[in-house]
């Protein structure tokens, strides 16, 4: 995957959710087995409209989907959004790691070194 090929917007949505450790829990949480909003919400020192809203903002992300069972709404966790994160930082890793492998070239041809 080629930097220059991956959506900026989807880029932005998916690295702002992350930035908040609530919402990287929240991932974390439904991850591993989809919950209610209201089950979400005892976890953590906030309002229920408080956890609805770093949901939404996850949901934006396509970090997470929601899912609605009668009265409650299930939180189910999106593996292939984080995959996406994943392979952009691995880019950005390889883009590193050839500069540094070519300003260690340059350094072994340096005849004073």
């Amino acid at each position: 995957m080629v930097v220059d090929e991956v959506d900026g917007a989807e880029v932005d949505r998916i690295f702002h959710a992350l930035a908040d450790a609530t919402r990287r829990d929240i991932v974390t949480r439904v991850l591993r087995h989809g919950q209610s909003v209201s089950t979400l919400a005892r976890h953590y020192p906030m309002s229920f409209a408080a956890v609805q809203k770093h949901v939404a903002v996850l949901e934006r992300a396509a970090l997470v989907t929601k899912e609605r069972r009668g009265r409650e709404q299930v939180v189910h966790g999106n593996p292939a959004a984080l995959r996406r994160a994943a392979r952009l930082l691995d880019a950005y890793e390889r883009i590193w790691r050839d500069r540094v492998h070519a300003i260690d070239q340059i350094l072994a041809e340096d005849p004073e070194r």
